[in-house]
């Protein structure tokens, strides 16, 4: 008896330490603030001339149909369990908080241009690693 009681609180404290899962709700609420919730319209621009290029019989009509046809909210919902996934309800929760502070508003207005310029030297850096592992290469196969 003792040891099913044990049993029992046991698998009491362990359940009642499994986090609560964020709510549907609360991750539209954090991708919204945050701008993620123009993932979907950044993406369809940044892919658009690529398809242009791949369909390029496609005349200007089309591809003002297509994306009026493009619902970003579709991407939008496909990424919230990411987020349930990744984040507890207390995270999404606790994140709101800070990025209601004026330090939170200000890494959001601040975000799109340290991303961008974080790309930037990104591609740099990658152009910089394969100049050298070129020229390493090219080395070697001179011996």
């Amino acid at each position: 008896m003792k040891k099913l009681c044990g049993v029992l609180l046991g698998l009491c404290i362990a359940f009642s330490s499994v986090a609560e899962q964020a709510s549907k709700e609360s991750v539209n609420k954090l991708m919204q603030l945050t701008g993620a919730g123009d993932l979907g319209t950044q993406m369809m621009n940044q892919m658009l001339p690529a398809m242009q290029k791949m369909i390029p019989d496609a005349p200007a009509a089309f591809w003002d149909t297509f994306k009026q046809e493009m619902d970003a909210k579709e991407l939008m919902a496909a990424i919230v369990p990411v987020y349930q996934k990744q984040l507890s309800e207390e995270d999404i929760q606790a994140i709101l908080s800070f990025y209601s502070t004026p330090a939170g508003k200000k890494l959001i207005s601040a975000q799109p241009a340290i991303m961008q310029e974080s790309m930037i030297i990104g591609q740099q850096w990658g152009q910089q690693v394969f100049m050298r592992a070129k020229k390493k290469f090219d080395a070697k196969a001179a011996n």
